[in-house]
């Protein structure tokens, strides 16, 4: 696992300095060394955070596994990690998830890096992976886990906001979950953990059969 992790540390290294030749040197020795076959391109750390918790859940080890999670700090830049990761790189099998605005990012990088866009390679979220997962959880039980985790009182706060008024609840609280720097990260897990087995969001699920 700590090798995995120094693995994605190289690749975002190298990614965020293409010309960076010792990242890419370790990202490739890494690699070979760790026997890495498949990279899931994640837009951000909320996202991470989720499809680490339900591998967890469900028991298993992506990292034996050969599949590294990568966050790319953003869907923009797909391209850049499908260059370096896919066969015009270290030649990895790449797939990943994506909010359905990010799509176009995700067909273009991918087709530019000679690795196919369909359907069984990039799994989409309706809106974002928070939407996915508080439709799945209901908007009651969202609720519930903001209460436990202390956030009540920020929760009613926000909801006073006129913005917010006269907007359906799942939106007030996707909205919510992007508030405060972290928060999105911490409350991935959190939703992910709460999940009955058959409330697992599609694309997430796909994604994790996929791999």
């Amino acid at each position: 696992m700590q090798e995995m992790e120094e693995f994605r540390t190289a690749v975002g290294d190298w990614a965020s300095d293409g010309s960076s030749e010792p990242a890419g040197e370790r990202a490739r020795e890494l690699a070979a060394r760790l026997g890495v076959r498949t990279v899931v391109l994640l837009e951000g750390l909320s996202d991470l955070a989720a499809v680490e918790a339900l591998t967890e859940r469900r028991g298993r080890d992506l990292a034996a596994e050969g599949v590294c999670v990568v966050s790319m700090g953003g869907a923009m830049n797909v391209g850049r990690y499908a260059a370096l990761l896919g066969p015009p790189g270290l030649g990895l099998r790449l797939t990943g998830l994506c909010d359905e605005r990010e799509r176009p990012y995700y067909d273009r990088g991918l087709t530019r890096a000679r690795a196919r866009a369909s359907e069984r390679d990039v799994f989409v979220c309706a809106a974002d992976l928070e939407d996915e997962l508080i439709r799945a959880l209901g908007t009651e039980r969202v609720e519930e886990i903001v209460e436990t985790e202390g956030d009540l009182r920020p929760w009613q706060t926000f909801l006073h906001q006129p913005a917010q008024q006269g907007r359906p609840r799942h939106q007030q609280l996707r909205r919510f979950l992007g508030t405060k720097k972290g928060r999105k990260i911490r409350y991935g897990t959190l939703l992910v953990e709460a999940l009955d087995p058959g409330q697992v969001p599609a694309p997430l699920e796909d994604l994790l059969a996929n791999v």
